[in-house]
């Protein structure tokens, strides 16, 4: 064999082996990844002597639905879910609404103070959220707003608000507008133009922004604590931290369990758009 043969054939032998070591490398973080999810799963089927043991359990073999019937049976869990699914649905709505009107305008129009507007959004996403639960819980106290619904959908709007608004820019900018004036051309006004033009073109880029609010709305935590004092308006996560400091001995059983059935609504609600998530991600990385 000639020496140049046998130095393409070494050439293409290293990136081979290259890919070989980052699957097996991509594979080793998926597990650590995946493990706690499977962790969880896993314990929710286990009855409580068998958690405490000092000998770890990795296979739910002869487990138990018994922690789950403990966590539907209870009248808080479900009251904490639709509690939840309230605040999240009129979280999204809002959110995605305001933030599309507000990244076409910064899109589609040149205005006075635009490079103002956009800067001010970078600005509001690095301030921290803790410094203003004093203001925010001042604002819905005098508006009566405390332990309810609509308090906590506003505060969450004005949270995801700015990120929304810089994703959604980012694929209003990705669709030409020549697109519409093509379509004005052939007779259609601006406002027939964009729906049935542009409009099908970012609906990939609003499912996207979609699953950031829901499950920035489903997860959170600290603002709901604030906001939510009432035990009887607790979201779904407040819920949970109640079984930890429930009682002394924590049922971890239970814990899981409840943790599991939390998780549903999102597993369900990603496989639902993941196929237009993935086109928005990827649409939305052309041009921002």
């Amino acid at each position: 064999m000639s020496a140049p043969a046998a130095l393409g054939r070494r050439r293409r032998r290293r990136p081979a082996t290259g890919s070989r070591l980052l699957g097996v490398l991509a594979v080793l973080v998926a597990l650590i990844w995946v493990f706690p999810v499977y962790w969880m799963i896993s314990s929710a089927f286990l009855p409580t002597n068998r958690l405490r043991t000092a000998e770890p359990t990795f296979f739910p073999v002869g487990g138990t639905l018994s922690n789950f019937r403990r966590v539907v049976a209870d009248p808080d869990f479900l009251d904490a879910v639709r509690v939840s699914l309230a605040v999240t649905g009129l979280t999204l709505a809002a959110a995605i609404l305001f933030a599309f009107v507000a990244a076409l305008a910064i899109s589609r129009f040149r205005f006075r103070g635009r490079k103002w507007f956009i800067v001010t959004i970078l600005v509001v996403q690095m301030i921290p959220a803790e410094g203003l639960f004093i203001s925010q819980y001042q604002l819905l106290d005098g508006w009566g707003l405390v332990n309810a619904v609509l308090g906590l959908s506003i505060v969450y709007v004005a949270a995801i608000l700015p990120f929304t608004i810089w994703m959604l820019r980012g694929f209003v900018s990705g669709v030409p507008i020549e697109l519409e004036e093509a379509a004005m051309v052939d007779g259609l006004s601006r406002t027939a133009a964009f729906f049935r033009i542009t409009f099908p073109l970012l609906a990939p880029g609003l499912v996207a922004s979609g699953v950031y609010g829901f499950l920035q709305a489903w997860n959170e935590y600290t603002l709901a604590l604030v906001v939510m004092t009432d035990p009887g308006q607790r979201t779904v996560p407040l819920w949970l931290q109640g079984l930890v400091e429930a009682n002394r001995a924590t049922d971890w059983g239970v814990v899981m369990a409840g943790a599991t059935l939390v998780t549903v609504p999102v597993i369900v609600f990603f496989l639902l758009v993941q196929r237009r998530m993935s086109a928005g991600l990827v649409a939305g990385a052309v041009k921002g």
